[in-house]
């Protein structure tokens, strides 16, 4: 059994609380539009594994580092990991394609900073989109998930609100 936390879109923003949802996950997935590399070594801190893709709005450095689509297999559920996915009947141009192709049990995207479980039945695969964790964007409600996967299936899923922090007590902009 292990346990994924997945964010999206933190464009550079650090919430204190990622470490502390994050606290025990085995892996963390990052959809991109991570922001800069300091976002990046702090997640890849909490966690054995970082898996993370950069988006569009990502500069050169992350883009060296990540790639813009990542396909992986993790205990026993095959994934696809991308910035820009959509979701099932608005795919973004090619994923289909890749889709069909890798055959994955889930796709992972964020871009549009919003939450999104979304089950694809035609081609058996589920959508999930973490919304935006960052202050960048016009979400009114950052979110992050946790996911539980054992033995090739999705055991449990769970949508955590980042109640929002005018005082900026949490976090802030790094780097």
């Amino acid at each position: 059994m292990k346990k994924i936390g997945i964010i999206s879109d933190t464009h550079s923003y650090w919430d204190d609380r990622y470490a502390e949802h994050f606290s025990g996950c085995d892996e963390i997935w990052h959809a991109g539009d991570i922001g800069n590399e300091l976002v990046a070594d702090r997640l890849a801190a909490l966690t054995p594994v970082l898996r993370a893709v950069y988006g569009n709005a990502d500069g050169g450095e992350l883009r060296r580092r990540f790639k813009e689509m990542e396909i992986f297999t993790t205990e026993g559920v095959k994934v696809v990991l991308t910035h820009i996915g959509g979701y099932p009947g608005r795919y973004a141009p090619g994923i289909r394609n890749r889709l069909m192709l890798s055959q994955p049990k889930l796709l992972v995207c964020g871009h549009s900073h919003i939450l999104k479980v979304i089950p694809d039945r035609q081609l058996d695969v589920l959508t999930i989109n973490p919304g935006a964790a960052g202050r960048q964007g016009w979400q009114k409600v950052r979110t992050l998930m946790l996911l539980t996967l054992d033995e090739g299936k999705i055991a449990g899923a769970q949508v955590i609100e980042l109640a929002s922090d005018p005082q900026g007590l949490h976090g802030g902009v790094i780097g």
